[in-house]
């Protein structure tokens, strides 16, 4: 009797570059294995218009028939996987999905005598499964909001079996949005998202350079920061907003970047500069505000596709000169993959019928099982 289960997890994170894709061996003392993993990028068409969605630039059947496109690409994903990996879909248990989401609203909106918060998620679980022939868990977030959280973050869950509790470690992933998770032996495991990631980068290299992100910082380290339009930019109230906090395209979205571009230095070098060192600053600054008051910290670990940044990586080390700054990587997890890894454990204890949030990193009144299934 085998002692894991085989598992393709899906990732589409905020910068909307490719869709990742995990086959994963999970293994019933929670250790894993990465059997293999595949990327594809977004045809232009379907990002631009994942981009509209999320930018709030499109109607209800734009997403309407996009949650069945998604569907569709992320199955394609899931295929090409098992061609690469030579791998047969009836060796696969499962799949975990996370979807693609478009609008994440974590605060209270008020209609009629309602009040909720809210999160889509598109790429309809049902088209994977139809497509693939292999049973699909996704939708995660929703079941923590409805019990009071603001579904983000959830990768706080694998983080604590990932990275054990031997140490006091800051987990800080860097995608589109940057987002930290704080497991000590002096408090409670909780999480937040610091801010803009790679979200704001992008869109100013693609203005400027026109080239989808800075690759390893290059264009960042030609620059000099700017500290005054820094200053401007460290203005933006979300950023001293106590957590639990989640944020996104609906705050950090081309409207957002396009205001402040007005206060921006002219040499678009320096732009670059600056805006990555906003990256930086926002994270360091939220371990001082944050997370340094209530322990100490031995190491800060680094994930995301700001892991790859030079430029990033730098600036974090002048505003934090005495923590130690590791990568995924050095944990036998690929930067680029951790997050699929992550959701591949969610979509696991989704089928044991085990909880898998974490209130205290997501302001939910108590645990719940997250996550729906189609056969």
């Amino acid at each position: 009797m085998k002692n894991y289960k085989t598992v393709i997890s899906l990732m589409s994170g905020t910068s909307v570059d490719t869709v990742d894709a995990c086959l994963v061996k999970i293994f019933d003392d929670l250790k894993f294995e990465i059997v293999n993993s595949y990327s594809m990028s977004y045809p232009d068409e379907i990002r631009e218009k994942i981009l509209e969605l999320a930018n709030g630039n499109a109607n209800i059947r734009d997403v309407c028939y996009m949650n069945f496109v998604i569907g569709e690409l992320f199955a394609k994903c899931v295929n090409l996987l098992l061609k690469k990996s030579n791998f047969n879909k009836e060796n696969v248990d499962f799949i975990s999905s996370h979807g693609q989401t478009v609008c994440h609203i974590p605060e209270n909106v008020e209609i009629g005598s309602v009040s909720v918060k809210s999160t889509l998620q598109i790429g309809d679980i049902s088209v994977i499964s139809q497509r693939t022939g292999i049973m699909t868990v996704g939708d995660f977030r929703t079941k923590d909001m409805a019990a009071g959280g603001q579904g983000a973050p959830l990768v706080p869950f694998a983080d604590k079996i990932l990275f054990g509790t031997d140490k006091n470690r800051l987990i800080q992933n860097i995608g589109g949005i940057s987002n930290v998770t704080v497991i000590s032996k002096d408090c409670d495991i909780f999480a937040f998202d610091n801010g803009p990631g790679n979200m704001l980068i992008d869109y100013f290299v693609n203005k400027l350079f026109n080239v989808p992100y800075d690759k390893d910082g290059e264009i960042a380290l030609k620059g000099s920061v700017d500290y005054n339009w820094l200053n401007i930019l460290m203005n933006e109230p979300y950023y001293l907003k106590k957590p639990p906090k989640t944020t996104g395209r609906e705050l950090f979205n081309n409207e957002y970047a396009q205001k402040i571009y007005k206060t921006a230095p002219k040499n678009k070098y320096d732009v670059i500069s600056t805006i990555t060192n906003l990256t930086a600053k926002v994270i360091s600054d939220s371990y001082k505000n944050f997370v340094f008051p209530k322990t100490s910290v031995d190491e800060a670990v680094i994930g995301g596709g700001g892991a790859y940044n030079s430029a990033i990586k730098k600036y974090l080390s002048e505003y934090l000169p005495n923590l130690v700054i590791k990568t995924h990587d050095d944990f036998n997890i690929p930067n680029k993959f951790k997050e699929c890894l992550a959701f591949a454990y969610l979509g696991y204890f989704t089928l044991l019928k085990q909880p898998n949030n974490i209130p205290s990193c997501t302001g939910a009144s108590y645990p719940v099982v997250m996550g729906k299934i189609s056969y």
